[in-house]
């Protein structure tokens, strides 16, 4: 699950390719309030406990867990809209290998309308213009059911039950090619169709080549039409290949409260605002388990993870903490987002708030609790703050030294060529980096405060802030802020200022690498 994979660091630096500062924090312009979009209520009118999920924002708190968003919804009203800085949920997020719940959506979605006959098609039936490398019997058996449940007989350098876009080896290589889905269909055969589960990333990104073949539009156009326009949800990024062809696997942004939107809408069977959006009976297909052996806990359907020990629930999941949740027996959606943390350990408070009456009675509204939801209030109000700014100690000598100088920096998986800073105010610097000829330019706080730029690329917001460790350290943070990577690059100085050795960390575990700079001569 840690394993360095050097395609997510480039996806990454991709959307580090041009930074514009900002001076202002977004969360200076008020957030959108959830009855635009939802009906509300206070935890008890629909049988959930506030205390519990007081309880849940001190453990966030005093673990100093990197959650982003949480939305609870139960009986379709929400309960819960929280926001944790630095995310404010103004924008959107990306939801990473949640991605994949859409996509295998969309091909249900195709199957209704008539582009796709069923999932029995044969996957090569749907490409036969092209030469398949390797075609043998094994290929000609696979369908398009193999690459919903992972059972595609494909060898993608992902060891057996391994549910992590971390391990896939062969993403890195397909994003290096001109023609990804050519690369896909070209994959060597490890087993027959059917038998064996490898979670591989060309089986989804195969599956939105396909739907752009089939609708005569790629994914993210379909999924408009579709599906995203009859829920009200509008606001969608998503990146796409040479070809056109979204990215079938994970990347796709959108705001937390419209995930849930998605959970709701396979809450409620398929059907929205009295109107059936997905046929019911690809709904029952996509989550039960198809799967039962995964190498986990937990069992798979179409691109939807299917929970083993509390009946019904099942899940879109994704890297980092990205998680819609779907329990139908307690009519609840949840939705989390997160910069690198397990919703697992989040998971007991949400329990403990829906158990709060051991009794038929549970599920009925509870007394009311103004305490209770007073508290709440105010943590979710705490929740939204910036820390108080720090004194910034004196500045060691080194910082004048290397100030404006510019690093000619060795190979790395970033492709970051060159890095400057700049220490011109007591409380903030300035980092530049050049990459493939553009520059990225960051404020950076120095009294343990984020500065806010925006990444133009994918218009979210990107954050940085560092401090010397000692007085030839400097640690330098660049966090995602909409996203789920947090870097740190810990820069040691040496020959009064004239090289650098960089050992850049991340903190969902893609990974560590040193690499070197110079100044010129």
């Amino acid at each position: 699950m840690k394993a360095l994979s050097s395609f997510l660091l480039l996806v990454v630096c991709a959307a580090l390719l041009v930074i514009v500062s900002s001076s202002t924090h977004a969360a200076e312009s008020p957030r959108p309030s959830p009855s635009e979009t939802w009906q509300t209520a206070a935890p008890e009118e629909v049988g959930i406990d506030s205390v519990p999920l007081v309880e849940m924002f001190d453990f966030i708190r005093k673990r100093q867990i990197p959650v982003h968003s949480i939305q609870l919804v139960r009986r379709g009203r929400l309960v819960l809209d929280a926001y944790f800085y630095p995310y404010d949920g103004r924008t959107r997020h990306d939801v990473a290998s949640v991605t994949k719940s859409f996509t295998s959506t969309l091909v249900g979605l195709a199957i209704e309308r008539g582009h796709i006959r069923d999932v029995q098609e044969s996957v090569l039936g749907f490409f036969p213009e092209r030469t398949i490398a390797g075609l043998d019997a094994r290929k000609r058996k696979q369908t398009l059911e193999h690459l919903l449940t992972m059972l595609s007989g494909w060898d993608c350098g992902v060891p057996l039950g391994t549910p992590s876009i971390n391990a896939d080896r062969q993403l890195a290589e397909m994003r290096r090619r001109d023609d990804w889905a050519q690369f896909a269909l070209d994959l060597p055969m490890t087993s027959e169709p059917g038998t064996r589960f490898l979670y591989c990333n060309a089986n989804c990104h195969l599956l939105s080549a396909l739907l752009t073949r089939v609708t005569g539009t790629n994914a993210l156009a379909f999924a408009r039409r579709e599906l995203f326009e009859p829920l009200g949800i509008r606001d969608i990024a998503w990146p796409a290949d040479p070809q056109g062809n979204n990215y079938g696997w994970g990347d796709l942004q959108l705001h937390p409260r419209d995930m849930a939107r998605l959970g709701q809408l396979f809450l409620q069977r398929g059907r929205w605002a009295g109107r059936q959006i997905i046929p019911e009976d690809w709904l029952r297909a996509a989550t039960r388990a198809h799967v039962e052996r995964t190498g986990g806990k937990d069992r798979y359907g179409y691109y939807w993870w299917v929970s083993d020990k509390l009946p019904g629930l099942f899940e879109a999941v994704g890297r980092g903490g990205q998680r819609i949740t779907v329990w139908p027996d307690k009519e609840l959606v949840l939705v989390y987002t997160g910069g690198g943390f397990e919703p697992g350990d989040l998971g007991p408070y949400i329990l403990k708030s829906l158990n709060a009456v051991k009794s038929d009675k549970s599920d009925q509204p509870l007394p009311a609790n103004a305490e209770g939801n007073a508290r709440l209030r105010d943590k979710l109000d705490a929740a939204t703050r910036p820390p108080a700014p720090q004194p910034v100690p004196e500045l060691p000598a080194m910082a004048a030294r290397i100030s404006g100088k510019t690093y000619t920096l060795t190979t790395n998986e970033l492709d970051l060529a060159t890095l400057t800073l700049q220490f011109d105010q007591p409380s903030e610097a300035t980092v530049r980096f050049q990459r493939l000829g553009q520059e990225l330019r960051c404020p950076v706080g120095l009294d343990g405060v984020e500065r806010f730029s925006t990444d133009t690329l994918v218009e979210l917001p990107f954050a940085c802030k560092g401090r010397w460790l000692n007085a030839n350290t400097f640690l330098l943070e660049l966090d995602r802020v909409a996203g789920i990577s947090l870097y740190r690059f810990k820069l040691s100085l040496a020959d009064e200022g004239n090289s650098v050795t960089i050992a850049l960390g991340e903190r969902t575990g893609l990974g560590e690498e040193v690499f070197d700079g110079r100044t010129k001569p």
